[in-house]
């Protein structure tokens, strides 16, 4: 497998992760922008997979839903608290406004999950978000991280439901004890190591 192709687009410079498995092509996130660009990329995506539900990383969900008729991941149902459209609040045409998608496969308590002929782990890690999914191929050491951890950061904890300490605590239990090669794309900025980020991030040394 060759290395996820990135897409970065939105006000926020959300990245979106694209990579092709023998057993079909996922997509990690879906920035503004990401169908358009999808199409110029003349790939159809099998399975799309939300780290989390902020506006930022759906905003173009349903439009890739749509023109793909792929299975839609992610810990929770499609919920406006979620995407903090109420928070900001979002009126249709707004930079924040989210058209509602459908979640097909809801990852609310399981540690693991079968999709395009692969085992991935999943590791539950809120504080930035109540929903922060980490999806962990094992059999490539890669980790699609969302805006849980990032390199030389970690996600925000400011918004409803964040908390510091979770979000620390829960990257130390869960990521941190993971092989130092794993590589981490997260959901804004460039990739990094699990070794790299426990021994340098500034946040957790």
């Amino acid at each position: 497998m060759s290395d996820p192709l990135t897409y970065t687009g939105g006000i926020a410079a959300t990245n979106g992760h694209l990579f092709t498995l023998p057993g079909g092509t996922v997509l990690v996130d879906a920035p503004d922008g990401i169908a358009a660009w999808l199409k110029q990329q003349k790939v159809k995506v099998d399975a799309l997979f939300l780290t989390h539900q902020h506006f930022d990383h759906v905003l173009d969900a349903a439009a890739v839903k749509a023109d793909h008729g792929c299975r839609v991941y992610s810990f929770a149902p499609y919920s406006r608290d979620l995407t903090l459209e109420i928070l900001y609040g979002a009126v249709t045409g707004s930079p924040f406004s989210v058209t509602p998608f459908v979640v097909d496969e809801i990852l609310e308590g399981q540690s693991q999950i079968e999709a395009l002929g692969e085992t991935w782990k999943l590791y539950h890690v809120p504080g930035h978000s109540p929903d922060s999914l980490c999806f962990l191929l094992a059999a490539q050491n890669l980790l699609f991280g969302g805006d849980v951890l990032f390199l030389d950061g970690v996600g925000r904890t400011d918004f409803p439901n964040g908390s510091t300490q979770q979000l620390l605590s829960g990257i130390v239990e869960k990521l941190f004890v993971l092989p130092d090669a794993t590589r981490v794309f997260p959901g804004h900025g460039d990739d990094t190591t699990i070794g790299r980020e426990r021994r340098e991030n500034p946040f957790l040394t």
